[in-house]
């Protein structure tokens, strides 16, 4: 399903805040994957062309109306609150319209705009459309939150509410909700992320290749950044490849090098490394960039910047080659933190000294698959970035987490449950 889904917070981009940021990586995480989005603000700005984007003063933590209307509220003067929350309310129930789903970020469980907080449970009770509350914090965990928010109207931020479906952003985050909330079920986990996309600035080219791929959902990556020529030895690279598989380790190979332009006889070598991953059954596993054809028909025509980017999302540069006269991804990879694996030949031995993973080039593929494996286990940086990638980046979190979560909540709001 794509949906119209609308982004709502006390502020958005150009303003810097840690909810900010997360209202910016899912606009443009949701518009990716098809749906249509438009941010809803009390501050900041058109932060995006990609993306609607409307400022409301009323919506923000910082409008004098809103903070003037609370504090009278806290004198007991609640009538000014009210009115305000009727102008917010009319306001979102008109500009809400033909949206199927709002995502309110932190504005149903923090004290900055109360007004704002009793419209959207308004909305919520007459079934204008469904919510997710996404909540990132709450005063009440902390033992110093002032004591009136334990009363009306402030303690609304204390509940949950049928009809609003409630996310929060780390396990432990969990717990704390289910317990302030007296362990409603419609409480799920769905953790802040990272978009790989944004944040190496990643080509259009290689986000289609990695989407079409599905390479952020891969276990293990291994890049070669070599021309097609006999003297780089990728067929170790796919016989190791096939190794890695057997012990258990679904690794994929990125040959990245493209026909050498003054060596014709490397379209056959291209052939003969095709027909190898075939025979051994990994030709879904080891990707020849030089000849990648996308699902459209289109070639895809690698650059440096595509090189690049496959370098910043493998977990190891491997280089197998019989012969160098020096070593370049060796440089590029040291400049970036990539573990380095490759053969033991004078000039990598040179350039990467005890800082690389060496093997002999008479190893058989299955030693070598073992040492990749003994060197990966030692790299606990390694294994973070994996664990990010497979974890926490924004893709892979919308797939397993989120798009169930936004199904299943216009589901009940469709069935009225």
């Amino acid at each position: 399903m794509k949906y119209n889904i609308a982004l709502l917070h006390y502020s958005c981009p150009p303003v810097v805040g840690g909810v900010e940021e997360i209202v910016r990586q899912q606009a443009f995480l949701l518009s990716r994957f098809f749906h249509k989005v438009k941010v809803f603000a009390g501050d900041g700005g058109q932060f995006s062309d990609t993306h609607e984007i409307e400022i409301n003063p009323l919506l923000g933590s910082r409008n004098r109306q809103v903070i003037r209307a609370q504090t009278l509220s806290s004198e007991g003067q609640p009538e000014k609150l009210e009115r305000l929350s009727t102008r917010i309310y009319d306001y979102l129930v008109r500009a809400l319209r033909g949206f199927d789903i709002l995502i309110a970020h932190n504005v149903l469980t923090m004290p900055f705009n109360l007004p704002l907080s009793a419209a959207l449970h308004r909305i919520s009770q007459e079934g204008k459309l469904p919510i997710i509350s996404w909540n990132h914090d709450s005063p009440y965990f902390y033992p110093d939150y002032p004591k009136h928010l334990d009363f009306f109207p402030w303690n609304i931020l204390k509940r949950a509410y049928a009809g609003i479906s409630y996310v929060a952003i780390s396990e432990s985050r969990r717990k704390m909700f289910e317990e302030l909330y007296g362990h409603r079920k419609n409480l799920y986990v769905v953790p802040n992320g990272i978009d790989p996309i944004q944040f190496f600035h990643l080509d259009p080219t290689t986000v289609r290749l990695i989407q079409e791929e599905r390479l952020f959902e891969a276990d293990f990556l291994m890049v070669q950044p070599s021309r097609l020529h006999p003297r780089k030895n990728m067929e170790l690279s796919i016989r190791v490849t096939k190794a890695l598989h057997e012990l258990g380790f679904k690794s994929r190979m990125l040959i990245t090098g493209a026909h050498d332009p003054h060596e014709p006889k490397s379209l056959g070598y291209h052939r003969k490394l095709r027909d190898l991953a075939r025979t051994l059954g990994v030709q879904k596993d080891v990707l020849i960039i030089a000849e990648y054809v996308f699902k459209s028909g289109e070639k895809l025509a690698a650059d440096r910047i595509t090189i690049r980017d496959l370098y910043l999302i493998s977990d190891m540069l491997f280089l197998p080659s019989f012969q160098e006269g020096f070593g370049i991804p060796l440089l590029e990879s040291g400049m970036i933190k990539l573990p380095i694996v490759c053969s033991r030949i004078p000039p990598f031995l040179e350039i990467g000294g005890d800082s690389v993973c060496t093997f002999e080039l008479s190893d058989s593929p299955e030693k070598i698959a073992q040492k990749i494996l003994e060197f990966y286990r030692n790299l606990k940086p390694a294994h973070m970035f994996r664990k990010v990638m497979r974890d926490f980046v924004w893709d892979n979190i919308y797939k397993t987490r989120l798009l169930p979560l936004l199904n299943h909540a216009v589901a009940l709001h469709k069935t009225g449950s």
